[in-house]
């Protein structure tokens, strides 16, 4: 065994030394923030200071008396640490970081049970004078503070470079040595120079390892990951933990500490709480993540399109305004050739960051598309979409987007806007009117907002549009025996969508958006037995299903105003390449709104599982529109279907939803 003066010299310097490198990694990796590692140098210099005070009065006097002034130095150097880890933390998570401070919680408050049990109370109700009392409690409940700040570093996020691992490896020897010295007074086996000592003198070696590691500075920055979920290893370690409380009481109970059972049972309830608060948690985040774009962490297009619905009820009822507005990146297709994708991403986020900033706190914006953004104007005054947009364009055109030191990318967009009651009363209305706008915007030049048409449709006489509600029911029937998604709603509005893409006139929009909500209705008077007949159709079930167009044509001549509409429906099976029926017509002769719907209507039926044949994925889709160019489909409107499928306005075909009442156009 080495002389008790070089052990003591060798003691001291290990732990003074390890205050030293803290302050040199300071000054020589120079972290962007100093304070953590200044109290962590601060409180080091303590510890060094009561290791000098322990092993002199132990080794070299022979001074064995407990407490001592070294207790008292040991002790002050807690506060110090603790609140350099907590400085730490606040770097590494600008925010709550809640379901950290959870899973820390969790099992902080398992470790302060243990402690409380088999440390605290043992040293609290020993019989000893109380100034012994108060230090040997005084350890455990530092120690338990240290714990309980430690695990918050370690579960939390921020960026792990080496130095983060040892300086866990510095509080984890720390925790355990102190934890073992406890147990060992308690025992009255503790005696200086035993392993405790090597644990102690690895830990500040840890400490002295981390500050100078080149990486130091890196411990204090945020984590430029996205966080995810717990994993396996956490998931087990924390339900090993909630396990521990139950477990102590059964363990105190079959012992007879009966004194116990009230802390244990206590950590039971609140380890219950934690628990359900961390499911409640995870829940939520769920609910987040399905509602936010990974790329921009703007919301995505279906949670807004589920917030315009009621939005529109909400101002309906109350003789409100809304505004929805279309902004579209201009020539962004040319970035992303130019510049490659990952550039064009960064582009994206900064123009998402610049259109969250510009607009009003109560109003909602979603990335719509791929390089399209939709913004929910609430109570709009006749003025206020247009100044809104405005200053949406501006925002994004007045300065370059820098992706790299020497690589700055102008952006300007284009923006459509469309007002309820104005120019549309239903979510479609509103967005075809809106998407009109921006493609009168792009046609005018780019980087401009241009407002949407008074709405030019003639209003129906109330008869006309109860009778028009009565076929819209019928369809909806009718689509119920076919599948259990959506057909004749869907249809409706991506020929809305694809003739607005085609810079049609209004009424030829309207036409096409009614036409596709309708052009099924003549089914009805198929006998539904065929249509569910999975079998090979006979001859005559063939010349009554070829029927339904003109079934369909007779329905709506019905209500007056519906002619068109009427003729766009008996047209909508004709073929390009005159082939189809009832009446063989081809190419131009067939009414455009027709070869909208023979394009929309062939998508949505491709896509849902039918009696006859299972549903095809959207890339077998994609090749069937393809194959049928110029025989079954007009080219021209298959390459702008697929256009806007690209661009992700489209859409996921929507499962039925329950019969309605009134009407809802979606």
């Amino acid at each position: 065994m080495a002389p008790p003066f070089l052990r003591v010299t060798l003691y001291c310097l290990v732990s003074a030394s390890a205050a030293v490198a803290v302050f040199y990694g300071c000054t020589r990796n120079r972290p962007r923030v100093w304070l953590p590692w200044v109290l962590l140098g601060l409180s080091q210099v303590v510890y060094a200071a009561a290791d000098t005070s322990f092993y002199v009065s132990h080794y070299i006097l022979g001074n064995t008396a407990y407490p001592a002034l070294a207790d008292v130095l040991y002790l002050s150097h807690y506060p110090l640490l603790v609140g350099g880890l907590i400085s730490l933390i606040r770097l590494r998570t600008p925010g709550w970081d809640l379901p950290s401070v959870l899973d820390a919680a969790l099992l902080a408050v398992v470790g302060g049970m243990l402690s409380w049990l088999y440390l605290i109370a043992p040293q609290a109700q020993a019989e000893s004078p109380m100034l012994i009392k108060i230090v040997s409690v005084g350890y455990p409940m530092m120690d338990l503070a240290m714990f309980a700040v430690a695990l918050r570093l370690v579960l939390g996020q921020g960026s792990r470079p080496v130095p983060f691992f040892l300086l866990s490896a510095n509080l984890a020897l720390f925790v355990g040595a102190d934890t073992i010295y406890v147990v060992q007074q308690l025992n009255g086996t503790y005696s200086a120079g035993n392993f405790l000592d090597l644990m102690w003198l690895a830990g500040n070696l840890a400490l002295g390892a981390a500050a100078l590691h080149p990486t130091m500075g890196r411990v204090g920055e945020p984590s430029r990951e996205i966080p995810s979920g717990p994993g396996p290893v956490r998931i087990a370690a924390l339900c090993v933990a909630a396990l521990v409380a139950p477990a102590t009481v059964m363990i105190l109970y079959v012992r007879g500490s009966y004194d116990g059972i009230p802390v244990a049972a206590l950590a039971c309830g609140i380890l219950f709480v934690l628990t359900i608060a961390r499911l409640a948690g995870l829940v939520s985040r769920q609910r987040l993540i399905a509602i936010t774009d990974v790329l921009t962490g703007l919301r995505t297009r279906r949670y807004f399109e589920a917030q315009l619905l009621p939005e529109l009820a909400r101002a309906k009822r109350t003789n409100g305004s809304l505004a929805v507005l279309i902004a579209d990146v201009d020539h962004f297709k040319s970035v992303n050739d130019r510049y490659g994708h990952p550039v064009g991403d960064e582009v994206l986020i900064e123009i998402a960051k610049r259109l969250r900033g510009a607009i009003r706190g109560g109003d909602e914006i979603a990335r719509y598309g791929g390089e399209e953004f939709a913004i929910l104007i609430r109570d709009a005054t006749p003025d206020e979409p247009a100044v809104i947009a405005e200053r949406l364009r501006q925002q994004v055109a007045d300065r370059p987007i820098v992706v790299s030191g020497d690589t700055w990318i102008g952006a300007t967009i284009s923006v459509g806007t469309a007002s309820y009651p104005v120019h549309g009363t239903t979510p479609v209305e509103l967005f075809v009117a809106a998407d009109r706008a921006l493609y009168s915007a792009k046609a005018q030049g780019r980087d401009r907002v241009v407002l949407a048409e008074a709405n030019e449709t003639p209003e129906q006489e109330p008869v006309h549009q109860s009778l028009t509600v009565d076929l819209e029911n019928v369809a909806d029937e009718v689509d119920g025996w076919l599948s259990t998604h959506e057909h004749s709603k869907a249809v409706g509005y991506w020929a809305g969508l694809v003739a607005t893409a085609m810079d049609l006139p209004a009424d030829v929009i309207h036409r096409a958006e009614l036409g596709g909500r309708l052009h099924d209705i003549g089914k009805v008077l198929v006998p539904p037995e065929i249509w569910s007949k999975r079998e090979r159709l006979s001859e005559m079930e063939w010349t009554l299903v070829r029927q339904h167009p003109e079934f369909g044509w007779r329905l709506a001549k019905t209500v007056a105003g519906l002619d068109d509409v009427a003729e766009v429906i008996r047209q909508h099976h004709e073929r390009f390449d005159g082939t189809g029926y009832p009446a063989g017509l081809a190419g131009a002769h067939i009414r455009v709104e027709a070869r909208i719907l023979a394009v929309c209507d062939s998508w949505a039926a491709m896509l849902a599982d039918r009696p006859y044949q299972a549903a095809l994925t959207e890339d077998q889709a994609v090749r069937e529109l393809l194959s049928g160019r110029g025989t079954q489909f007009d080219p021209d409107v298959v390459a702008q279907f697929l256009e806007l499928r690209l661009r992700g306005r489209l859409g996921p075909l929507p499962l039925l939803g329950p019969p309605r009442k009134s009407r809802t156009r979606s």
